[in-house]
């Protein structure tokens, strides 16, 4: 293992601006970064791509677009359109894809919001295509089903990328929200060219918090290196991204935090 292929989500470093981010993840030999929508606030959007093309980074992705469900028609356009600012973020930015957080609305089945997330990316998928951007269905953990995502396995997912039979849309795998699954090899195996994107972290024992105490590769009980022997035996040769939500870690000196990715990445994935 080398950091050839280390990449670090914004959000990770969450108390870093992107300017602070951009020079840190540099320091550190990080050549890769996805870019999460809040840290472009107030900025000039293409400055920000070409700046952090200067730093020597690699823009992995543009996260996040989704949350097509919603309990009425205008909320349903509402996301779209939204999807549709984050393509034309994405193009200024000079990034490749969009993770899409699907969604799930309260209040309504967990069907009928796959419906609507299945025709939430046929909405966008041509504005896609048209500006060379990538979206990448990321299945959540079940825990999330209620609000965040109703594609809850990489089986959901697979079958949503199939149906559209597109070379724009694909999938995200990530191992804190599927590394429980039983068919995760067999769906890996299945993503073939639809795989896009890889994200990595651990899941601590016991949990302290089910959305913001993710921890480090190590740290925690996922087979992280057998996942990714899986995802690379499909051809990918994408970046792996760390992606840390940690009030914990959030609360610390952050270039140390990375030199502790760096050594997590190097020693356990």
């Amino acid at each position: 293992m080398n950091l050839n292929r280390l990449c670090v989500h914004t959000i990770t470093t969450k108390p870093l601006s992107i300017e602070e981010a951009a020079k840190s993840y540099c320091r550190e030999n990080i050549r890769g970064i996805t870019v999460w929508r809040d840290a472009l606030e107030g900025r000039d959007i293409r400055a920000t791509g070409n700046m952090l093309r200067g730093e020597g980074l690699e823009i992995v992705s543009l996260c996040r677009g989704g949350f097509f469900p919603h309990l009425t028609a205008a909320g349903r356009k509402e996301a779209v359109d939204d999807n549709l600012k984050a393509i034309e973020e994405a193009a200024a930015l000079g990034a490749p894809m969009i993770v899409l957080v699907c969604g799930a609305a309260k209040g309504q089945s967990l069907e009928t919001s796959r419906e609507q997330i299945k025709e939430g990316i046929a909405a966008i998928e041509p504005y896609a295509k048209a500006a060379g951007i990538k979206l990448a269905i990321e299945p959540l953990h079940p825990m999330y089903a209620d609000t965040r995502s109703a594609i809850n396995t990489l089986a959901q997912a697979n079958d949503m990328a199939e149906a559209f039979a597109s070379p724009w849309v694909g999938v995200a795998v990530d191992v804190y929200h599927l590394w429980w699954d039983p068919a995760l090899q067999q769906e890996i195996k299945r993503c073939g060219q639809y795989l896009f994107a890889f994200h990595i972290c651990d899941w601590r024992t016991p949990t302290r918090d089910l959305l913001l105490d993710r921890g480090l590769m190590g740290e925690g009980c996922i087979p992280i290196a057998q996942i990714r022997e899986w995802v690379e035996g499909t051809g990918f040769n994408g970046f792996h991204e760390v992606e840390v939500f940690s009030t914990e870690y959030w609360s610390g000196d952050q270039q140390l935090f990375l030199q502790k990715i760096k050594h997590a990445y190097l020693h356990h994935s």
